[in-house]
């Protein structure tokens, strides 16, 4: 037994080190052999927003979560990282905690170097402002987006202040979202109010293409034309920087 412990070490040094997993590993945590490697001289960081938004209660273990006070120090340390040159967000999300969602959103809106966003499979509910808050927004062909009023869980206060909170939160998205994209706020109230488009509910599911008719995304696209565009942005930002140096 000894001398099969020595002999495999011998065999996968790197293993014992921590550099590289062997290929039972790769196969147990990624279920393939091959796996891709980051450059460590990469210029884009990719940031992903998937499943629902944790906001400040935790939800139960067996959902999946983008957990804010996870993605916001990341923010931090990406506008600080003088590597990172731009930055692309990944969205599938069903949506989540309201303020938490307006929170990554403002601090993507605020970044200084160049963001691309990219919704596939879904970018619902506050996932929308996220997703427009990049310099540039791509929605892939079978992507949707569901646009609806704010809602409230748990209890709930039958008194005026409580519609009145409601009713500003609803603004700060509507405001945040007309800000950041080109669909007007009527458009956008209308898609919000509309009825008979989801069934028994208020709000309205829009798909790909409607979505950039809208004028809500930017373009249709995946990860290439993204990727392109990101770095067309990168190149643009140094363009300008060359420019103030010289000034």
């Amino acid at each position: 037994m000894n001398r099969y412990i020595q002999e495999n070490s011998e065999q996968n040094p790197d293993k014992q080190d921590g550099k590289e997993p062997s290929l039972v590993e790769k196969i147990q945590q990624l279920g393939s052999t091959n796996v891709p490697q980051l450059s460590q001289d990469s210029r884009i960081h990719c940031l992903t927003i998937i499943g629902q938004i944790e906001g400040h209660i935790q939800l139960p273990p067996q959902n999946k979560t983008t957990k804010y006070e996870h993605v916001i120090p990341q923010i931090v340390a990406i506008e600080q990282n003088p590597k990172i040159e731009g930055l692309l967000i990944v969205l599938n999300t069903v949506g989540g905690d309201v303020e938490a969602g307006l929170a990554i959103a403002e601090m993507l809106a605020s970044l200084s170097k160049p963001t691309v966003s990219i919704v596939l499979g879904g970018g619902h509910s506050i996932g929308v402002p996220i997703a427009v808050s990049c310099d540039y927004s791509f929605i892939a062909e079978t992507a949707t987006m569901t646009i609806h009023p704010v809602r409230l869980t748990g209890l709930v206060i039958g008194v005026p202040q409580t519609f009145e909170y409601l009713d500003k939160m609803q603004d700060r998205v509507v405001n945040f979202v007309t800000k950041h994209s080109n669909i007007t706020e009527e458009k956008f109230k209308e898609l919000m109010f509309s009825k008979g488009n989801l069934t028994r509910d208020i709000g309205t599911n829009v798909v790909g293409n409607d979505a950039v008719q809208y004028g809500l995304i930017d373009g249709v696209g995946g990860v290439g034309q993204a990727i392109m565009k990101l770095n067309e942005l990168i190149g643009k930002d140094k363009g300008n920087e060359e420019e103030k140096m010289l000034q």
